[in-house]
């Protein structure tokens, strides 16, 4: 957790455009943005990803939901957004804290890569 970047912002050693905060979660904007709109939603809680959630996570796992919702309706994006976590490298995941990506402001392919 020590070289956590997710961490480092949280904890603010390193400045981010946040545009979510409370007790749980934090929301900021992706510094790669694949999207108009593009914003990591993550937990305080420092998993290292969905499959290592605990069965005492599902009040989390829901809040970072409705921080989503509460987002895209904030950007704008509420009538069309996509909500993607990655699970592990294979997947795509590059920090190992669980993280949800907010796509928005642009049309979504199916299948997504």
């Amino acid at each position: 957790m020590g070289d956590c970047i997710f961490c480092k912002i949280i904890s603010g050693q390193i400045k981010s455009q946040i545009l979510h905060q409370d007790d749980t979660a934090i929301a900021f904007k992706d510094i790669n943005p694949q999207a108009p709109t593009h914003v990591l939603i993550v937990p305080r809680k420092h998993i290292p990803c969905l499959a290592a959630s605990g069965d005492g996570d599902e009040l989390l796992l829901g809040h970072l939901q409705h921080v989503a919702r509460d987002l895209a309706r904030t950007l704008g994006v509420e009538a069309a957004f996509r909500l993607v976590t990655n699970n592990g490298r294979g997947a795509g995941q590059t920090v190992d804290h669980l993280h949800y990506h907010m796509l928005g402001g642009r049309r979504m392919t199916w299948p997504p890569g």
